[in-house]
């Protein structure tokens, strides 16, 4: 029983120094003459520099769940950074207010493009980052800003869109793109049609972009996050599998980016 307790004693002393090693904090950066809030996430275990990986939130703002999935980052040994891009403050509570604001960069592909740069940049300029080591994922209009981000020829290693939207007003721009691109999707999402499916695919193979695409049956939009309810006739749901396998798909993904 004694040689039991000490064992308990010992995990629970080594999880007290894994858990103490993740660090995070607010972080405050400009775009102009706008003031953003972005979250960092990180190991401080190791002084050694690592690949950094960009988040993007979705249609609300940047709140709890990309800062979870941060923490989850930091885990694996990467420097994450959720970016802003509403706005310090402009976190909308409803999906009307979502729904404006999300539309606003949608609508302005050009300030979308220089709102996550300017995130990409903050990311690159810890002092934890290899700079030459960065990628991006992003949830939903995350999903839609990272290829953005991809689209204005940033230099990243590679872009994760998580149920994110494929439309682009300027398809031509697919020939800037240098990252590879990864799109983790519901094949039951009722927000992308299959023309833009089609389209999208289009852009990028005739950009010779280096590209892949996962469907997931029977997932809806927002299907990797729990607070979309579990009732896929809504057009956006939870879906546990498609959650699970997505992040495994990232995983490997970064494994053929970062580990050569």
């Amino acid at each position: 029983m004694k040689n039991v307790m000490i064992l308990f004693t010992i995990f629970q002393l080594v999880g007290a120094v894994v858990f103490s090693a993740i660090q995070t904090r607010d972080v405050e950066y400009k775009e102009g003459d706008t003031t953003l809030e972005g979250f960092l996430a990180y190991d401080d275990s190791s002084a050694v520099k690592r690949p950094g990986i960009l988040i993007v939130h979705e249609w609300t703002g940047l709140g709890d769940y990309v800062k979870s999935r941060a923490k989850e980052l930091a885990g694996m040994g990467y420097v994450a950074f959720g970016a802003d891009i509403y706005g310090k403050g402009i976190r909308p509570q409803n999906p009307k207010d979502a729904g404006e604001q999300a539309s606003k960069y949608k609508n302005n592909r050009k300030l979308l493009r220089v709102r996550v740069l300017a995130g990409l940049e903050e990311l690159k300029k810890d002092l934890r980052v290899d700079p030459a080591k960065t990628a991006a994922i992003g949830y939903c209009f995350g999903g839609t800003t990272v290829l953005e981000l991809a689209r204005s020829g940033a230099d990243i290693q590679g872009v994760v869109s998580f149920h994110g939207g494929l439309d682009s007003p300027a398809p031509e721009d697919g020939k800037n793109i240098k990252a590879r691109v990864l799109v983790l999707h519901g094949a039951a999402d009722p927000f992308s049609s299959p023309e833009n499916i089609r389209k999208f695919q289009d852009e990028l193979s005739q950009a010779k972009v280096d590209w892949q695409m996962m469907y997931y049956g029977s997932a809806v939009h927002s299907f990797t996050n729990r607070e979309a309810g579990n009732d896929p006739s809504k057009g956006a749901a939870y879906n546990e599998k498609a959650d699970k396998r997505s992040w495994a798909e990232m995983k490997i993904f970064f494994r053929e980016l970062f580990e050569k």
